[in-house]
């Protein structure tokens, strides 16, 4: 059954399904210029038959080279008719499903990915259990996990937190997700617990930075439970934020970043020769 937030979180979407896709876009690797999309992707050269969990509009799967077989699930029906267009995905199989229900068969991937939907669910061992039986022996788990903030991206939450206590319980939403998911030895607790190898961990930085528009409007579609502000409170945010970050800028450029885990394993046995 759809949990509260998994419902907000797919009305979210089917408002704005290209947002998530925008932001990552619009955010790069400090240094190296690629998406957080293309990191991961980048980690699936050679799996044959590839599944995403939470595929949003396809924006990750499209970016998967040599693939044979690419599937995605998703809440949202509007990510799915966004990622159904792509000619990339002409031939995915994408359903609207639960990742922790997942309507395929036993070994049938070679390859699980996630991108930033992980950490969201406090149900993470259900989730992980689901990734480890559709995966064949060996089959490889991938999965972007959000870290820390810094910069304007720190201020705008830090200002955020208690105007999201102030919103009444009928509108809240509570994501909370599971703790173990963001320290390495929960991850190998939830992930060994399923048959999977101990992760290996790669750091990259993301810059979030840009105009305060662009700023402003890239927090605001970091954070789901800014959604749940009315418009009184988001003006009380906006002026807030504006005001604190007022002296951060550099020739007009307001600093913004997220740090980011891409976590890799593997499930033990030997891939089918």
């Amino acid at each position: 059954m759809t949990t509260p937030a998994e419902a907000f979180i797919a009305a979210y979407h089917d408002r704005k399904p290209q947002a998530m896709s925008d932001l990552i876009d619009s955010c790069r690797v400090v240094g190296d210029g690629r998406t957080s999309y293309e990191v991961l992707a980048a980690r699936l050269s050679g799996a044959r038959r590839v599944l995403d969990l939470g595929c949003g509009d396809g924006s990750l799967l499209a970016a998967i080279e040599g693939a044979e077989t690419l599937a995605g699930v998703d809440l949202s029906a509007a990510h799915l008719d966004a990622a159904r267009v792509r000619p990339e995905l002409a031939k995915a199989d994408l359903r609207i499903a639960r990742v922790q229900e997942l309507p395929f068969a036993d070994g049938s991937f070679d390859a699980v990915v996630s991108h930033m939907v992980l950490m969201l669910l406090p149900d993470a061992d259900a989730v992980i259990a689901e990734a480890a039986r559709v995966l064949a022996p060996g089959g490889l788990f991938a999965a972007a996990i959000s870290g820390g903030v810094t910069g304007a991206l720190k201020v705008f939450i830090e200002l955020a937190i208690p105007l999201f206590d102030e919103v009444p319980e009928e509108r809240r939403v509570h994501i909370g997700g599971n703790p173990r998911v963001r320290r390495r030895e929960g991850l190998d607790e939830l992930l060994g617990t399923a048959g999977f190898e101990p992760v290996s961990c790669h750091l990259i930085d993301l810059d979030f930075g840009g105009s305060e528009a662009e700023v402003w409007a890239r927090c605001c579609e970091t954070f789901y439970p800014v959604d749940t502000l009315d418009t009184t409170q988001r003006k009380r945010l906006e002026s807030a934020f504006l005001e604190e970050t007022r002296g951060l800028a550099e020739d007009g450029r307001l600093p913004a970043g997220l740090n980011m885990r891409i976590v890799e394993t593997r499930l033990q046995g030997d891939l089918p020769s």
